[in-house]
């Protein structure tokens, strides 16, 4: 990971289905890299089960990147693979990281049914089991007619899943089907007394071939694309060490290449947290999903929420190295199945806290970077790029050197970066959920000139002799004073 980085997703949920994204961003990867956006995720590449259309967690074809015609079409969502390929070549070009969101946990889309005996699961807790069996025609059969065998000759069937959701004989009953001589994996999440089943198709990810097939995935796409790591999804719903055995298979394979990895495991319990990252033995970075939620209740909270305690108990403070920090995302923008959004007054604050510190590797969010117009089922977001590309610069000329911390008010916070050798500049942030608010900052800058970069206030701060100064941010909102 470069020094002071910053990863961008860059989608979001609601990105028109027009097949346009992958030439979007190889006609951005200048103005990115020259912004300061060292590392991107990028979504889903392959098929999905709805084709064109597929954001791409429902998995259909692991091997299509938008190469061949399956689900209706030849590209996906995005692109085709072409069009992928250019994209990443025009980021590596201008040193940019990639990293590929995998989403190994669920299958759907299936080409065929086939006669299945399997057991009725309680919905609420997995842990109940029907004793009897029950036929059903389930959608386990995936044939890749439009690929054939190119790249890789197994075809999925029913051996190759724990349980899935859908009975073609009864295809409006809501149900879990735990598929005969099949269990769920112990080595998951113990939400609704065992997490491993999410949707689709459930992959065994214990069957010989199916880890084959895995590992022989990953070595095949990396060759194929070139990136820089992944962004693992639904880690709460797969056996932890899968993966752990997934990334030193690779990382052994692709030998002096550091394959970044981080994971969605989505709790807000910072034990839980740290179990994982213990069981998976340090293999992959986590997302702060407490920050985020710190930042979610802050922002709805307005001057009654304590900003002194905004860190305590998040990733970022327990673990600063291995936390990826992030405000939002496409799981939790408005609409979406963990819509927790944080309002956009505290978006700016929210994007101070996570990127203009020294702990933890930032994630902007897409909708927030460009915004989304909405459409007549999804309501307008609003861009914040004007002070992120602020925020961008100053993290990269700024954030570096000691951190000096002034959370001794609910209302009112502040740090202080004082800047090292190759970067002398001094960085004092300020920010407000109730009124105006000013501290007294020692920022070692004596006879310093500090301006704000946020354009909130047009006026200049001097330090005195000792480098102490009187800072101050507007209501509300938040000052990033750098030094002149």
């Amino acid at each position: 990971m470069i020094e002071n980085g910053v990863m961008l997703q860059y989608f979001h949920w609601h990105n028109t289905p027009d097949g346009t994204l992958w030439v979007e961003l190889a006609e951005r990867a200048q103005e990115l890299a020259s912004r300061g956006v060292t590392g991107l995720w990028i979504p889903p590449s392959y098929k999905g089960a709805d084709g064109a259309n597929d954001v791409g967690y429902g998995v259909y074809d692991l091997f299509d990147l938008g190469e061949f015609e399956q689900k209706g079409s030849t590209r996906t969502k995005y692109g085709t693979k072409d069009e992928l390929l250019r994209a990443l070549k025009a980021l590596r070009e201008r040193k940019i990281r990639v990293y590929a969101d995998i989403v190994f946990n669920q299958r759907c889309g299936a080409d065929e049914t086939e006669e299945v005996e399997a057991h009725r699961v309680d919905m609420d807790d997995r842990r109940k089991v029907e004793e009897q069996t029950v036929r059903i025609k389930a959608w386990t059969r995936y044939q890749f007619k439009g690929r054939g065998d190119t790249y890789s000759d197994m075809k999925w069937s029913a051996a190759h899943f724990i349980a899935c959701d859908a009975d073609a004989n009864n295809p409006d009953e809501d149900a879990i089907y735990l598929f005969k001589d099949k269990t769920f994996s112990g080595d998951v999440s113990f939400e609704q007394g065992n997490f491993d089943y999410l949707m689709g198709c459930d992959v065994d990810v214990y069957h010989e071939l199916v880890r084959e097939e895995l590992f022989k995935f990953g070595r095949w796409f990396v060759d194929t694309t070139g990136v820089d790591g992944f962004r693992l999804d639904a880690l709460k719903h797969i056996p932890a060490t899968f993966f752990k055995d997934w990334l030193n298979h690779l990382r052994t394979h692709f030998e002096g290449r550091e394959m970044f990895a981080v994971g969605e495991y989505w709790t807000a319990d910072l034990e839980e947290l740290k179990a994982y990252l213990d069981k998976t033995e340090g293999v992959m970075r986590l997302f702060d999903v407490p920050l985020h939620y710190k930042l979610v209740a802050a922002s709805k909270g307005g001057e009654s929420y304590d900003l002194s305690k905004i860190f305590e108990g998040t990733f970022v403070a327990d673990n600063p190295l291995m936390a990826v920090t992030f405000v939002d995302n496409h799981d939790t923008q408005p609409g979406s199945s963990l819509e927790s959004w944080v309002e956009p007054w505290f978006k700016p604050l929210a994007y101070a806290l996570t990127m203009l510190r020294k702990d933890g590797y930032p994630c902007l969010f897409y909708a927030d970077y460009y915004g989304f117009p909405g459409n007549e089922h999804q309501p307008e977001l609003s861009s914040h790029k004007v002070l992120l590309d602020a925020f961008l610069e100053a993290r990269a000329k700024y954030n570096y050197g000691d951190q000096h911390d002034h959370f001794d008010h609910p209302s009112c916070i502040g740090w202080l970066r004082t800047g090292d050798e190759e970067h002398p500049g001094a960085m004092v942030v300020l920010m407000s959920n109730g009124e105006a608010g000013s501290k007294r900052i020692e920022t070692t800058k004596p006879n310093a000139t500090f301006k704000d970069c946020t354009g909130h206030d047009p006026d200049a701060i001097s330090t005195d002799e000792n480098g102490a100064a009187d800072f101050r941010c507007p209501a509300g909102s938040l000052s990033v004073w750098l030094q002149a």
